[in-house]
């Protein structure tokens, strides 16, 4: 029997059924996702540590990046309904494969990682750097090549522009953009959050297209086609935007789990001195871990792509045993969830020297000045405790 093509189908939590048709192009996209960089995604999550926080934040870049490339689909019939006979089949190819592979290149807790890399100074911890480098070469580059011989270099080249050159390139970065609508949603859902809700559909019917003004310097340097919505959407517009300042501070800032990301930073950056400097042995991991070879030549895109959260999980309870009190005591802390607490000084300060009756203008600026300076020296002698780790002199928080 001749081999007959099918269309494959996932049950998403938030989109529901999220189809790849029979043709070409879809089938290809297809082959992309049962890559092994795509089928890594898989085992990094989308919130990085929020699930310490909400139980339910367990959903994946995997699912996530399905989503942004079902959400992009849509619209991208938008543009295509509005422009008709000019619509430009092979931008919006390649659009659409931007938006399935643009965070393939995450690290272990996603943006968590990045900071790291940041601190360090490791292009291998950019997801930006390893997403071009994956879909330039490699596994996804050679299942792109289906679609034409430059076609994995001109995906690369729309994320790698990180600002809309085109119509099309709008769906995958601007303000309004598949990523943003995929993940709003998607976050809310499974965190939990009973605010930052916005309404899809009524922003999807009230697209248009039009051009906008770049800005660099407050210097207008031209203007782009991209999507933008029509009067009619004014207050779902003004809701989309208030949701999505509203997610920072009760999901992606959340004190518990900047917490958790300050941890982790202090014992990766720990770990790559202790490896850099000759020992090794004093973090509690086997020589041949994948955390151990990339801290060794983090430089190398293989080493990058063997570390995800299931990695990290699993090497915790090595390292709650690590020589090195500080690799030990943030190891503890993550494995038991027993993370640092979140204070206002100034608040703290302030009631320890409160304003007084009767006091004049120059008590109150000498008052502010005191409190400043106790505040400035406090956060000194915080960062002071990681050299008090080092040197063993913290307590275990599980002891």
């Amino acid at each position: 029997m001749p081999y007959s093509v099918k269309p494959q189908r996932i049950r998403d939590p938030l989109h529901n059924l999220i189809e790849f048709g029979t043709d070409q192009f879809e089938q290809t996209l297809w082959r992309v996702i049962q890559t092994q960089p795509f089928q890594r995604l898989r085992r990094i999550k989308q919130l990085g540590f929020s699930e310490l926080v909400f139980p339910g934040a367990t959903h994946t870049r995997f699912a996530h990046s399905i989503g942004v490339f079902h959400t992009a689909r849509q619209l991208m019939k938008v543009i295509e309904r509005h422009t008709g006979s000019n619509f430009r089949l092979h931008q919006a190819h390649v659009a659409l494969a931007a938006s399935l592979v643009h965070d393939v290149g995450h690290g272990m807790f996603s943006h968590s990682f990045d900071e790291v890399g940041k601190k360090l100074g490791l292009p291998m911890a950019a997801h930006e750097e390893v997403s071009e480098a994956l879909i330039r070469d490699g596994e996804i580059a050679e299942a792109f090549g289906e679609l034409g011989g430059g076609f994995a270099s001109d995906v690369a080249d729309v994320l790698n522009r990180r600002e809309p050159g085109n119509l099309y390139d709008s769906v995958v970065s601007s303000q309004f953009d598949a990523d943003r609508l995929d993940y709003m949603q998607r976050d809310r859902l499974m965190t939990g959050v009973q605010s930052s809700g916005i309404d899809v559909i009524w922003l999807m019917a009230n697209l248009e297209i039009g051009s906008v003004r770049i800005s660099a310097d407050d210097e207008t340097s031209g203007t782009v086609d991209t999507l933008v919505l029509s009067p009619k959407a004014f207050r779902a517009a003004e809701n989309y935007v208030l949701s999505l300042f509203q997610l920072y501070p009760n999901v992606y800032l959340h004190k518990t789990t900047r917490a958790a990301e300050k941890v982790f930073s202090c014992m990766m950056v720990r770990i790559f001195e202790l490896v850099r400097g000759g020992h090794k042995g004093k973090i509690g991991l086997p020589k041949y871990h994948p955390i151990c070879r990339f801290v060794e030549d983090p430089s190398r895109l293989d080493n990058a792509l063997a570390l995800d959260d299931s990695v990290f999980w699993g090497a915790l309870p090595m390292m709650v045993e690590a020589s090195d009190p500080l690799v030990s005591y943030c190891a503890i802390r993550l494995w038991a969830r027993r993370l640092p607490k979140c204070i206002d000084i100034r608040r703290h300060f302030d009631e320890k020297d409160p304003l007084k009756p009767g006091m004049t203008d120059a008590d109150r600026q000498s008052r502010d000045a005191r409190l400043r300076l106790t505040c400035k020296k406090n956060r000194r002698q915080g960062r002071g405790i990681r050299e008090n780790a080092k040197a063993g002199s913290i307590t275990n928080p599980c002891g």
